[in-house]
């Protein structure tokens, strides 16, 4: 079976890249080895699908080469997907900080984007096995349902994340395959572990979220901080996973935006504990096991104004040392992947190698959390559609 193009994976950029190249005229077969087409746009957003961010920008996205996303982004805009939606009539609304969901389902953009390839005349082979893949006169593909060629070869294969999910490096292994090279993948946005001191002393707050600021490699993220059995997670923390290393501190201001020094220079005369007034402002049973990490246990009045500052600079600047995260099974997205010095940036086509192109989440781009990881599927799947 001969077609123009072959895209490997059916997922936000596959289908998007379909659907673009089909408006062209171009004969194109997606091929999936899942039985489900958009697996992880089903599970988008609660399942409700972020679909992208009205503040799309390069400055949203980590790589080894930050402008490397700036042209695809430049050419397709939320607006433009925000155009299929309601073209299709699906309802959406902004949550917060221009993040955009939909009403009711991720399902309804799984629909839009079939439907879309379906006009396009692109089709899709799902529950397909990948085998061995090889370049002559054309890219050869051996499959469970026969070997498929074609002139292009489109890798949409995704990262590491979400396992459960059917998620592999295949992708990984056919780039270097031929020879491109790889940022190796990393879990990112993904909850921390505790160290075991930590996971003693704050294990059993599981269920217990506060707002917080934490700051991790020159970067801060303002947000819910959810503590779970193992560690601590939610948005804060998701975001600042993206820029840790392992062994490096997580700082966290508990009480951000409020001068903790002023407020217990004002109480220095109370007979209350600490742990009781900064009950007040935390959530109780947390308040009491950090007073306890600090070994605080005497009443207000009897602190020295020295140790109520000392007391103020720990709440804006509470250290934490992960164990480390709790990888790709719990990562909503992979950091690395696909070197960008091996893409152009206009087509998302290997240098080294004419008719491989390299889309989404396999690639070295990485969204921070809030819809501009599906963006930059949309937006590199419609680069590569464009020319391949």
């Amino acid at each position: 079976m001969r077609r123009d193009i072959l895209i490997i994976g059916a997922g936000a950029s596959g289908l998007m890249c379909a659907l673009t190249a089909g408006r062209r005229g171009r004969s194109v077969l997606v091929l999936d080895h899942g039985e489900r087409a958009g697996r992880k746009i089903h599970v988008s957003g609660g399942g409700r699908c972020n679909f992208t961010n009205l503040s799309v920008g390069p400055e949203h996205y980590l790589s080894l080469n930050p402008r490397f996303c700036m042209s695809a982004l430049a050419r397709f805009t939320p607006r433009d997907i925000i155009g299929m939606l309601e073209e299709h009539g699906i309802g959406y609304y902004e949550k917060e900080k221009g993040q955009l969901f939909c009403r009711r389902s991720s399902a309804e953009v799984v629909r839009m984007l079939r439907e879309e390839c379906r006009r396009s005349g692109a089709e899709i082979l799902l529950g397909c096995r990948i085998g061995e893949v090889r370049k002559g006169a054309f890219f050869s593909v051996e499959t469970s349902s026969g070997t498929m060629e074609a002139e292009s070869l489109v890798l949409a294969t995704g990262g590491l994340s979400h396992p459960e999910l059917g998620a592999s490096d295949w992708g990984f292994r056919i780039a270097r395959q031929f020879g491109l090279g790889v940022v190796p993948p990393r879990p990112a946005l993904v909850p921390f572990l505790f160290a075991p001191e930590d996971r003693d002393l704050f294990g059993e707050l599981s269920g217990i979220s506060l707002d917080a600021e934490v700051r991790c490699g020159g970067k801060s993220f303002r947000g819910p901080v959810l503590f779970t059995h193992r560690g601590v997670s939610g948005p804060a923390i998701l975001q600042a996973s993206s820029y840790w290393s392992d062994g490096e501190i997580l700082e966290i201001d508990l009480l951000p935006g409020r001068d903790a020094s002023g407020i217990l220079i004002e109480n220095r005369q109370s007979k209350r504990e600490l742990r009781s007034l900064l009950g007040d402002y935390l959530p109780k049973r947390f308040a009491q096991r950090w007073a306890a990490a600090y070994r605080i246990t005497k009443p207000v009045c009897r602190c020295s104004e020295k140790e109520l500052r000392e007391i103020a600079r720990l709440l804006h600047h509470w250290e934490i040392r992960p164990k480390g995260t709790e990888g790709f099974s719990s990562a909503e997205v992979t950091l690395g992947g696909i070197d960008t010095e091996e893409l152009s940036s206009k087509t998302m086509e290997a240098k080294k190698v004419p008719g491989l192109y390299c889309i989404g989440e396999v690639v070295d781009v990485t969204g921070q959390l809030g819809g501009y990881n599906l963006h930059w599927a949309w937006a590199s799947g419609h680069a590569a559609g464009l020319y391949a």
